[in-house]
């Protein structure tokens, strides 16, 4: 069984629909008059079947070099007083992974070996 890291569908005119956590069902009315779904986070992956959407989620058997360029980690600042803003694995601080592994300790274990992998990549003890 594949594990998510990015769960996400591109509709016929270009917007992306990401699903980020369980039950995050997100909906979409396309230019072309159809109604387009994801939903799952990173739990599973459901969503519309039309045959001219694209998905353009990603598995963490995808390899590092596509995990860090599509998992995302939301993030508040550094004192959580900041909008959420969701932040590319490659483009997240070294200082910001590190605390991330150790002060989340809910983390997805998919997104905990990803940032460790990351932290490898970066040739980071």
């Amino acid at each position: 069984m594949l594990t998510l890291v990015h769960n996400a569908i591109q509709t016929p005119d270009g917007t992306i629909l990401e699903s980020r956590h369980c039950h995050d069902y997100r909906a979409y009315k396309d230019a072309n008059g159809k109604t387009y779904i994801i939903d799952g986070g990173l739990d599973y992956c459901r969503s519309s079947v039309h045959e001219d959407q694209e998905w353009v989620g990603c598995y963490l058997e995808d390899g590092h070099e596509k995990v860090r360029t599509h998992l995302t980690w939301g993030a508040r600042g550094p004192n959580g007083d900041q909008p959420l803003r969701y932040i590319r694995l490659c483009d997240m601080e070294t200082d910001h992974i590190q605390a991330c592994l150790k002060n989340v300790p809910n983390m997805y274990l998919q997104i905990r070996e990803a940032m460790e992998k990351e932290l490898e990549y970066r040739n980071v003890d």
